[in-house]
């Protein structure tokens, strides 16, 4: 009997490693033989305007196409645009949310539209020392107070709670990242032992349900609500705090008990559409706006085709190409815009004086413009409805505002120092000089060849020999001279004075206008 008992013992022994195997992972690692899963990492940083949404969609779907199945958003920004985050925000729920688990992976801070774009993802998972939260909007174009206010915090937290009863987060919370009069409580359930919220003036009176006397003030009524990411987790709007995008993957594998293959390929931006985020900025939209309007200013105030011209030119394709691409232009706009320009080339090269041509183009290019600052179809009309569109009009106006005030600055300058810059002539196409006016300064002159030396002064009468629109030229005796007119539109045989040289740069004006 003693033998058979050790025999057992030393059999149990030797069964027990085997035991103790088999036993549920306790850790949270994934059981052998695991589901494989398939995950992306797509950055998601800088503004959120327009062409983030048209990245992101595109990323996404390209992703989802080749059979992902998690789709982890890189999430680093300060905010942006609330019409492009809301889009962002429906996209994830109601387009990604049935073909792809959604991740907000945050690695800096997610603030305001950052917020939202997070939230309205099936999980967060935080990266250390980030932030999340402060989603009350502002405005460039000055403060929002009142009726105003809160027409835009309640489509705002209308977001939020959307993307709450969608994935599971806090809803109080939520909005008291949104407005800054929510105060919000936590109050433990007795019977669950879990934590709830409550708005304040709204606590739970029943001790016998809730631990009332240890009810603990999340959220002043005087702030808004900015998490940490111990505070997310803690709070439940973040699943989890990791070291890394290996933690958050390793986290994921455990919680849903699946296999990543790997580390997650990682689908970044297009440089273009990079480009056209940054091009759409107010302060780069301006410098383009200048540029293009001082390019038209000395190409109509230089004689010839040069690369005032070509600047011009340029800069208004490039602006045209990236309002199309976020969404803000559409071909009507596009049209509009360039019929406008035709019609203002016709009146200044063509027909005489400034008529019927010259005032549709003027209305053309303003429409144009005008319906650029607004995401709207071709068939509606370019004007806001909503206080989003408010806000992304403030924006263009402030951008076209500063490019004007830019153009007027340089304008001046250069019809006061360009003609006496000399290495600026070679930008220029003109004929050749034949004469000299005054300080030696070379004019674009012509005259016959059997003129030994002919020469220009101020106070010399001449006439038109070419529109001036407002440059063109004129003559003055037997030299054909290139000229600018002051400020007015001369037909030809129209009689003009010479009033100031500068440089190369010979200014008339009409011998009947004194």
């Amino acid at each position: 009997m003693r033998r058979i008992a050790q025999v057992i013992f030393a059999a149990a022994l030797c069964a027990a490693p085997f035991g103790r195997s088999a036993e549920p992972n306790t850790a949270g690692a994934p059981a052998q033989g695991a589901p494989s899963a398939k995950a992306v990492l797509i950055p998601c940083k800088g503004l959120v305007d327009q062409a983030l949404l048209a990245s992101i969609e595109r990323r996404s779907e390209l992703a989802i196409s080749e059979g992902v199945d998690y789709l982890i958003y890189e999430i680093g920004t300060y905010g942006g645009m609330v019409d492009a985050a809301d889009s962002i925000a429906k996209y994830f729920i109601q387009t990604v949310g049935d073909r792809a688990h959604t991740v907000a992976y945050v690695t800096t801070e997610a603030i305001s539209a950052g917020a939202l774009i997070s939230v309205s993802c099936n999980d967060i998972i935080m990266r250390k020392s980030t932030t999340i939260g402060a989603c009350a909007p502002i405005s460039l174009g000055g403060k929002l107070e009142g009726v105003e206010r809160e027409k835009i915090e309640s489509f705002i937290r209308a977001a939020f709670q959307r993307a709450a009863e969608a994935n599971g987060y806090p809803e109080l919370l939520l909005k008291a990242m949104v407005t800054m009069q929510i105060e919000v409580w936590r109050v433990k359930n007795l019977r669950t032992s879990q934590w709830e919220f409550f708005e304040g003036g709204k606590l739970p009176t029943d001790p016998n349900e809730y631990d009332v006397d240890g009810a603990e003030q999340v959220v002043p009524p005087d702030e808004i609500l900015t998490l940490t990411d111990a505070q997310a987790l803690e709070h439940g709007v973040a699943r989890a705090v990791v070291n890394d995008v290996s933690g958050a993957v390793d986290f994921l594998e455990k919680r849903d008990g699946v296999v990543f293959p790997g580390q997650p390929k990682v689908l970044k931006p297009l440089w273009s559409e990079v480009m056209v985020s940054w091009l759409n900025s107010p302060a780069v939209m301006g410098v383009l706006i200048m540029l293009a309007l001082l390019g038209v200013y000395i190409e109509f105030s230089t004689p010839g085709l040069g690369l005032p011209g070509l600047v011009a030119v340029i800069c208004f394709a490039v602006i045209i190409g990236s309002k199309y691409l976020t969404g803000l232009a559409n071909w009507v706009e596009i049209l509009l815009l360039l019929a406008g320009i035709i019609l203002l080339l016709i009146e200044f090269l063509v027909l005489p004086g400034f008529g019927i041509a010259g005032i549709l183009g003027i209305i053309c290019v303003l429409a144009g413009i005008f319906g650029m600052l607004l995401p709207n179809a071709p068939e509606r009309l370019p004007w806001p409805e909503t206080p989003q569109d408010w806000s992304l009009l403030t924006d263009g106006v402030l951008g076209l505002a500063l490019g004007i005030i830019g153009f007027a600055v340089l304008a001046m300058i250069v019809s006061r120092y360009l003609p006496k810059l000399r290495f600026m002539s070679g930008l220029i196409l003109v004929p050749s000089a034949a004469g000299a006016g005054p300080a030696g300064a070379r004019l674009s002159m012509t005259a016959p060849p059997e003129s030994a030396h002919v020469e220009v002064k101020v106070g010399e009468v001449g006439k038109v020999t070419s529109k001036l629109r407002p440059a063109g030229k004129a003559r003055f005796g037997d030299a054909v001279v290139d000229v600018v007119a002051t400020a007015e539109f001369l037909d030809v045989g129209t009689k003009v004075e010479i009033v100031e040289i500068h440089g190369n740069r010979v200014v008339v004006k009409s011998v009947d206008s004194t």
